[in-house]
């Protein structure tokens, strides 16, 4: 790679990058001039797009601002098979129109990041639909159950003894025979998908195709501070979350994550970062004020800079001043909202008992009993600005009620 090449892709290759397999072929494809074809895959198994998955596709998003085509894989064969990386456990098989509901919404939110105009979409179906039994154990006879064993997940749970399906031995299989069908030049993905991402490599040089090069990124630790963004482990943030709720969760991580958030999620130049760092080991600098600016940034990616100046105002108000937010959704409160009729109640005006966590979960304000029961005895339930302690609870007509940090309520009466 020429030297003005070097400097070129030099950021891209550094920031944010686990690792790259393998990186002197990648300088060197990347320094030929040729349009690549960058692979992704997803499954979409589940709807929605958090900002793990944001790591990756901004590295994406970099590289076609260089001239470079993302195929985008849409996994409708494998999504329904289920990749177990990370969870060791068997998830269970979808249907097809499951998953085609479930890509729809997740490629609405992955245009948000990738440009649509130099974006190819294929889905697997296009080939495997065609597949017989002959061409499954063909593609089966290239590796061995030993070669599938050394994947991290699959070998702890043989030698916990715990079940491993055939078909799961069938899926990187599969998501390798993607890169053969598009000849990808490179694949993206988590350092959770290296087996996967490896097996294409090797699959391709049997089918007498360059192999191509694997680029790695890190696996975005969740607001929970020690695992990674998950949406089954509700540590995450997702991209369509309204802009309040996605400053306000953006302000809940761990001050230790800001650094790694700031290198995966945001554009702020290196010097920055690193003066951030002196900063920060120093103490010469309240961490609130960079951590705003992380949560406006991220923010405004999806939503606007008003609409991210507006939600670092509320917070403001809201946590710092401690004051309401203007906007508070209602719930209109009939007689029995606790449990019982649902006549209509005009007694709001001198106040009515009500059991808080049925009331709660009754008026969707909480998913169940359970989770409001969970939240009452952490102390996480305010009316009226005051702590509850015990389930029953008096309401009034105008009564603002507070769960967790960022929901607010406002009761209408509905005589």
């Amino acid at each position: 790679m020429n030297r003005l090449a070097n400097e070129q892709y030099r950021p891209l290759l550094k920031r944010g990058v686990a690792e790259i397999i393998v990186e002197e072929e990648m300088r060197r494809l990347l320094g030929s001039g040729r349009k690549l074809r960058l692979k992704q895959g997803f499954d979409p198994s589940h709807p929605d797009i958090h900002l793990g998955h944001v790591v990756g596709l901004r590295k994406l998003r970099q590289f076609q601002e260089l001239g470079h085509q993302v195929i985008l894989i849409v996994g409708d064969w494998t999504a329904q098979i289920g990749d177990p990386s990370g969870e060791s456990v068997t998830r269970p098989m979808l249907s097809p129109e499951e998953v085609r509901a479930n890509a729809e919404t997740y490629m609405k939110q992955f245009f948000k990041v990738v440009d649509r105009e130099r974006t190819r979409v294929v889905w697997q179906s296009e080939w495997f639909g065609k597949f017989n039994l002959g061409d499954v154990i063909r593609l089966t006879s290239k590796f061995t159950v030993a070669q599938m064993l050394q994947r991290d997940d699959f070998s702890k749970r043989h030698t916990s003894g715990r079940p491993i399906t055939i078909t799961e031995f069938l899926y990187p299989l599969l998501q390798a025979y993607d890169s053969v069908v598009i000849e990808a030049d490179v694949e993206f993905g988590g350092t959770d998908q290296k087996f996967n991402c490896l097996v294409g490599r090797e699959l391709q040089q049997m089918m007498g195709q360059p192999p191509q090069q694997v680029f790695l990124v890190p696996l975005l630790v969740g607001t929970d501070g020690s695992q990674k963004m998950s949406k089954s482990l509700g540590n995450y943030i997702a991209v369509d979350e309204p802009p309040n709720e996605m400053f306000g969760k953006v302000m809940s991580i761990p001050d230790n994550l800001m650094m790694n958030y700031f290198e995966l999620l945001t554009d702020v130049s290196d010097e920055e970062l690193e003066e951030f760092r002196k900063e920060m080991a120093s103490d010469s600098v309240n961490p609130m004020i960079w951590k705003k600016r992380l949560a406006y940034d991220i923010t405004k990616q999806f939503h606007g800079p008003k609409a991210a100046q507006e939600a670092q105002d509320e917070f403001e108000g809201v946590f710092q001043r401690r004051e309401v937010p203007e906007h508070v959704p209602r719930v209109v409160y009939l007689r029995g909202s606790s449990g019982g009729s649902s006549t209509l109640d005009a007694s709001l005006t001198v106040g009515h008992e009500v059991d808080i966590t049925e009331f709660l979960a009754n008026a969707k304000v909480i998913k169940s009993r359970s989770e409001a029961k969970r939240l009452l005895a952490q102390g996480a339930i305010e009316v009226d600005g005051k702590k509850v302690t015990a389930n029953t609870v008096r309401i009034w007509d105008g009564s603002i009620i507070k769960v967790g940090k960022r929901r607010f309520v406002k009761i209408v009466n509905a005589g």
